[in-house]
């Protein structure tokens, strides 16, 4: 299994439900010069999805605060996201979410991203794409294992202030580190601080 970390991401245009309810086509390229976290979940009206996609929705004004845009995909159609988005949460649904649920029925996004699972559903793959289109982090969940969206938030922190700062980013490092140096002592300084 190849890595799309460091690679351009591969394109897509196809049909989603957009936070206002239309259906139109998304083109993955059309987001270039801003931020994107692409997800990947199984199935719509499963039990594990409907937690990450309404957490994702939650955090929308940080993500887009920091440039970035969140869309999601799964191998359902346009029309059964359409029917699960104006499902009440109580019943099942997701409410109204305000990002893009882009339809891969014909599973072929799944395919590109090297998360589909036994040629039916996707894994929970996340792809985080810098303003270029480049791949800069991944990470691919089995299908009963949830994300962290402040992890994703954290991953986003990170690679903005690398690219600001040029600075590396050790373990746990969160965006009030910034004094933290890409040095061997700055390093060690900043493993002492945190060190329990």
């Amino acid at each position: 299994m190849s890595t799309l970390v460091t690679k351009e991401a591969p394109n897509f245009k196809a049909l989603a439900v957009l936070g206002n309810n239309k259906i139109e086509e998304v083109d993955l390229s059309s987001y270039r010069g801003k931020y994107v976290v692409l997800f990947f979940y199984p199935l719509d009206f499963t039990f594990v999805c409907p937690s990450e996609i309404i957490a994702f929705d939650k955090k929308l004004e940080v993500f887009r605060e920091k440039n970035a845009e969140v869309i999601g995909v799964s191998v359902d159609s346009q029309f059964t996201h359409f029917a699960w988005k104006n499902t009440p949460v109580d019943k099942g649904g997701i409410g109204p979410v305000r990002y893009p649920l882009v339809a891969d029925l014909n599973k072929s996004i799944a395919k590109d991203y090297g998360i589909l699972f036994d040629d039916s559903v996707a894994l929970r793959g996340l792809f985080l794409i810098d303003k270029e289109g480049v791949v800069r982090h991944s990470v691919i969940n089995d299908l009963p294992l949830g994300r962290n969206v402040d992890e994703a938030l954290r991953m986003l922190d990170a690679l903005q202030f690398t690219e600001k700062h040029g600075e590396v980013c050790p373990a746990n490092w969160t965006a009030g580190d910034e004094g933290m140096k890409p040095t061997a002592d700055g390093v060690a300084e900043y493993l002492a601080k945190h060190a329990k």
